[in-house]
C-alpha cells in the first residue's frame, strides 16, 4: 500500500502515528524544497529501525570514529572483513572483533536515528511517501528497533524545550566563545559534556559546527550552550545581526537602486535590506526597501515600509506616493485614495514628484471608483 501526499494536509507527526498504529514494514521518504533535503525511516512493523537524511549523511564508521568510540585500526579491519565477502553490517562486525559492545552500538546508532527522525517531525511543508517493503532492502550499517510512540513523545518534549532554548539560543547559526570575565565565577562544578564543549568553542565554530565536531547530537549541545551561558562561562554572537560590509548609507541606497534598475530585485532587496538595518531611522533607506519590496510583489512587507518611512518622514512624497500604490495592490481602496489626497495636499515637491500630479489624480479618481463598485456589490 502506497500512502502520499503534501505535509500540509497530513502532519508528519500524524504519518508516523498512523504507520506505528499500521504496523507498516517499509520506508518513509520526505522530502522538502525549501529546505533542499531529504530523509528517509525505515519501519518495521511500526517501529524505526534506520534513518537517514540528506543534510547529515554521515556514516555509521565515521560517527563512530568521530565520537572515539573505535579505532581507525578496528573500523578499517571490519571493513577489510566485508571487502573480503562478509555481507554482515559493519556495527555487526565491529562487534563481532571486539571493538565496541554491543549495547554501546545500539546506544550510539539509536541517537543516530532519533536525531534524523527529530530533524523530519520539525517540517511543516514538504511532501512524504511511503512504500511497502520487505526489511531486507534497508541498506543501514547498524539498525535498532525503536518504538514510534516513545518518538513521539520525546519529540514533543524537546519542541517544548526548544522553545525554551531558542530565548538563548535563536537558531544553530550562533557562535558561541568564552567569556573572559567568566574566571571571576571562581570554580564551576561542570558535566563532562560541558567540558567536551567549552573545548570545542573558539569563537569561529557555530553551534552546528560544534555539534558536528563532537559527534553529538544539535540538540544536545544547544542544551549544553543554554546551560552554560547562564553560567555567564560563554556568550554568543550571531553572524546573522553582523553588520553589512559598508555602513555609508549614500553606497548602500545607490547599490540597491542600480540592481533595481538592472532588474536584479532579489540582489537589489539585499541591498535595501542592508541599508535598512545600518540605518533604522532613516527614512531614504525605508523607501528603497519599500520599492524593493514592491517589485517583488510583496505588497504587505512594501506598505510597512512606506508607513515607516512616513513614520520618521511625514512628510516624503514618494513615501506618501508608494504607500497608496501598495494600498491599492492589497485591495484597501479608501486607504490608498487618503494617502493621495495627503500627497496632493503636500505644500512643497520635488520636480521628479511633481511631474506625476496627473498620474496621482487619476489614480486618486480610480480608488474612488473601485471602492464605490465594492461598496455596491457588498450593499
Amino acid at each position: 500500500m502506497a500512502i502520499e501526499g503534501p505535509l500540509k494536509e497530513l502532519n508528519i507527526h500524524d504519518v508516523f502515528q498512523l504507520l506505528d498504529l499500521g504496523r507498516k514494514t517499509g520506508v518513509l521518504c520526505v522530502t522538502s524544497e525549501l529546505r533542499q533535503n531529504a530523509g528517509m525511516v525505515f519501519f518495521e512493523r511500526g517501529a524505526v529501525v534506520s534513518a537517514e537524511i540528506r543534510s547529515n549523511p554521515h556514516p555509521l564508521g565515521e560517527v563512530l570514529l568521530r565520537s572515539g568510540k573505535v579505532s581507525e585500526a578496528d573500523l578499517a579491519r571490519a571493513r577489510a572483513v566485508q571487502a573480503a565477502g562478509d555481507a554482515r553490517r559493519l556495527g555487526d562486525i565491529l562487534v563481532d572483533i571486539g571493538a565496541i559492545g554491543r549495547r554501546e552500538l545500539e546506544r550510539v546508532v539509536r541517537r543516530q536515528v532519533e536525531e534524523v527522525v527529530f530533524e523530519l517531525m520539525n517540517w511543516s511543508e514538504g511532501y512524504f511517501s511511503f512504500e511497502e517493503s520487505a526489511v531486507a532492502r534497508i541498506g543501514a550499517e547498524a539498525t535498532v528497533h525503536i518504538p514510534t510512540e516513545a518518538l513521539l513523545m520525546e519529540a514533543a518534549r524537546r519542541i517544548d524545550e526548544w522553545s525554551r532554548i531558542e530565548t538563548r539560543v535563536p537558531h544553530l547559526g550562533v557562535v558561541p566563545r568564552l567569556n573572559d570575565a567568566g574566571q571571576q565565577h571562581g570554580m564551576l562544578d561542570l558535566a563532562p559534556l560541558e567540558w567536551e564543549v567549552i573545548a570545542a568553542v573558539d569563537g569561529v565554530r557555530d553551534v552546528r559546527a560544534v555539534a558536528e565536531l563532537l559527534g553529538r547530537p544539535e540538540f544536545e549541545v544547544a542544551r549544553t550552550i543554554y546551560g552554560l551561558l547562564s553560567t555567564g562561562v560563554l556568550l554568543l554572537e550571531d553572524p546573522e545581526r553582523a553588520p553589512p560590509p559598508t555602513r555609508d548609507l549614500g553606497v548602500l541606497l545607490a547599490r540597491a537602486e542600480e540592481q533595481l534598475a538592472l532588474g536584479d530585485l532579489e540582489t537589489g532587496l539585499g541591498a535595501a535590506t542592508d541599508a535598512a538595518r545600518a540605518w533604522p531611522e532613516e527614512a531614504a533607506a525605508q523607501l528603497v526597501l519599500g520599492r524593493a519590496l514592491h517589485a517583488l510583489g510583496r505588497f504587505a512587507e512594501a506598505e510597512e515600509a512606506f508607513l515607516e518611512a512616513l513614520r520618521l518622514e511625514p512628510d516624503l512624497p514618494a513615501a506618501r506616493r508608494l504607500a497608496g500604490v501598495a494600498l491599492v495592490a492589497l485591495g484597501h481602496f479608501t486607504e490608498a485614495g487618503q494617502q493621495w489626497e495627503r500627497w496632493l495636499a503636500l505644500p512643497t515637491r520635488p520636480p521628479e514628484e511633481q511631474a506625476l500630479v496627473a498620474d496621482v489624480r487619476r489614480l486618486l479618481e480610480a480608488a474612488r471608483v473601485l471602492q464605490a463598485a465594492v461598496r455596491g456589490r457588498r450593499d
